[in-house]
């Protein structure tokens, strides 16, 4: 490939700084399609005379009011780009587009540059990325396998570093299983958070635009540019961009429990894991196995009746009159809807509410999961003898998320004692996206992977942009509500965000009070000097929510105003005096983490 600097966005932009052009870019790009020579990647590219007064139109580089200030990047085919056609991998179906989606539009606002619409799984109907009458995208690590769908051309031209990023959609995991085959970051939003306007539907109440990147800050920059309430569609949510900022010290991390993993065999992907779960308990992390049954009966829901006929009345007038246009196998999944009723569609849309029902309360008991992207690699010779079988068994830990109304992202965490690449997705409740992508960015800064196919190594953090939203209250706490504790539930719950570690001022004392279910601290001022420096954290809640939470706190605790070592000062966690009777004085052990990481070695102590 042609020499230049590499696609991440602070090494893009640290070129353009320097007195790089985009031309120069441009020449990159270009020269790195022909180096592939992969004509399975894009179905259409941009005109380079077009690209050029496009650039041209950007203005002086300017990468505060355009973050994406000269970045190139690519769009899956069924998602609209203003002059382009759309085909969905069904030639007959295509058009040319008069607009851009809106997700398209709000990224050239600020400031990328559409390359070419990239090929797919037709009507993004798989998860495996050959079903396509166009030439297949070949995996960029590995052209035995499978390159993964249905985004399987952007993933591609991403892995390869054609481009900086590029938009799938993720209705059962095609922003996020081809992420996870080809060594690169897949975000898939909280459903709503990207508008679909300009998008041909597969699922429309399930459908997200998706976006793969080489890292997670760059994925993390996508999103916080998409991320837009559109009135023009009907399912947009506003979902906040925040919470990419520090990470909590402590998190619940929700795995599998051990009978419940499925590899199908493949006990590379399955080591893959474990390793990936080691590196997260070695960082800090508390893992808690949670049945997976009621999972998995979510995820055989989606080719049930409900979400089959809806795939099939997106295209029903076009598949009745041109049935023979479609994919073999897309044109078998679709024609099997025709039989479905009205009925079956209900009584999936009741299993699925009894089955959230159940699972409601096991998503809120931790602060996210962490499951494989994909339970194994699958080669292109997989695929022809099981072209089924196979595709829904990469689904298995993907094709529940949207049902549940959950975020995730894949990211790369190592590579296999074989060679391939190693990956597991973070998911989450509706919202904390930032949460999600903030633990990724730690696995995959620990990874210290090179860039998807490229070579190119995976550089340092970026500095998180700070939140911008106002007016939150800081909360100072000290026991049980610290991150990874039993109380943090309560936080968390109220969409609570954790801001910062700190220690008190030395005019602090801590005791564990005498029972208290769960155990508990209390903190008591006293004069200068005379007391200890305590850890606690900083989380920060909005009025209403601090409200809620105040108004709940029993006696003998209490708010009160907590001074930190660094001389500020917030409401936190204080104890009434006539409480520490009987409480025995632990302030020695610096916070109550401490204290309860001592219990073993106290145990000891006793029975000698």
């Amino acid at each position: 490939m042609t020499a230049g600097p590499p696609f991440d966005i602070a090494s893009l932009h640290a070129f353009y700084a320097d007195g790089g052009t985009v031309a120069d870019i441009f020449d990159q790009v270009f020269g790195r399609i022909a180096a592939v020579n992969d004509p399975g990647i894009f179905l259409h590219l941009a005109d380079r005379s077009k690209l050029a007064a496009e650039a041209e139109a950007l203005g002086a580089f300017d990468p505060i009011t355009k973050p994406l200030w000269g970045v190139p990047f690519a769009v899956k085919d069924n998602i609209d780009v203003a002059g382009m056609p759309t085909t969905a991998a069904c030639p007959d179906y295509a058009y040319v587009a008069e607009n851009d989606a809106t997700v398209v539009r709000l990224l050239k606002d600020a400031g990328a540059l559409v390359i070419g619409k990239t090929n797919l799984d037709q009507f993004a109907t798989g998860l495996v990325g050959v079903r396509s009458p166009y030439p297949i995208p070949r995996n960029a690590i590995d052209a035995r396998l499978v390159p993964g769908g249905s985004s399987s051309g952007s993933a591609v031209a991403t892995a390869q570093g054609i481009v900086s990023f590029a938009l799938g959609t993720d209705t059962a995991g095609s922003g996020r299983i081809p992420a996870g085959l080809n060594n690169i970051v897949g975000l898939k939003p909280s459903v709503g958070a990207f508008s679909t306007a300009g998008v041909v539907p597969a699922c429309r109440t399930l459908d997200c635009v998706s976006v793969f990147a080489l890292t997670v800050d760059d994925a993390w920059t996508v999103f916080r540019v998409a991320a837009r309430h559109d009135p023009a569609d009907a399912y947009s949510k506003t979902i906040s961009a925040t919470g990419f900022g520090s990470l909590p010290p402590v998190l619940s991390i929700g795995v599998p429990v051990k009978d419940d993993r499925q590899f199908f065999g493949d006990t590379v992907m399955e080591a893959a894991y474990e390793a990936a779960l080691s590196t997260l308990s070695g960082l800090g992390h508390r893992l808690v196995e949670v049945p997976f049954g009621d999972f998995y009966r979510v995820a055989n829901l989606l080719y049930d009746g409900a979400w089959v006929a809806e795939r099939y009345a997106a295209v029903k007038d076009f598949f009745d009159a041109r049935e023979d246009s479609f994919h073999p196998v897309t044109r078998k999944i679709y024609g099997a809807a025709k039989s479905l009723t009205a009925a079956d569609a209900f009584n999936g849309l009741y299993a699925l509410q009894a089955l959230k029902q159940t699972l409601q309360p096991v998503i809120a008991s931790v602060d996210l999961f962490c499951v494989p992207t994909a339970p194994s690699h699958y080669t292109l010779a997989d695929l022809e003898a099981e072209p089924i079988r196979e595709n829904s068994r990469l689904g298995t830990y993907t094709n529940f998320v949207n049902l549940l109304d959950m975020c995730g992202i894949a990211v790369p965490t190592g590579t296999r004692a074989d060679g391939l690449p190693a990956s597991v997705t973070l998911l989450a409740a509706s919202g904390r996206d930032g949460l999600t992508a903030a633990l990724a960015r730690e696995l995959h800064q620990t990874a210290g992977l090179t860039l998807g196919a490229t070579g190119w190594p995976l550089p340092p953090a970026a500095k998180a942009p700070a939140d911008s939203e106002q007016g939150l209250i800081d909360l100072v706490v000290v026991g049980a509500h610290l991150s990874g504790m039993q109380l943090n539930v309560q936080l968390r719950d109220l969409d609570a965000r954790f801001s910062r570690t700190a220690r008190t001022s030395d005019a602090y004392r801590l005791y564990a009070l005498a029972g208290q279910v769960p155990a508990k601290p209390g903190m008591i001022r006293v004069e200068a000097r005379q007391g200890g420096k305590i850890d606690v954290e900083v989380w920060q809640l909005t009025p209403a929510a601090f409200g809620a939470f105040v108004a709940a706190i029993p006696s003998p605790l209490g708010i009160g105003t907590v001074h930190l070592s660094d001389g500020t000062s917030a409401k936190g966690f204080l104890v009434e005096p006539a409480a520490i009777a009987g409480a025995s004085d632990i302030t020695a052990y610096g916070g109550w983490r401490n204290y309860v990481a001592s219990e073993p070695e106290r145990r000891a102590r006793s029975a000698g």
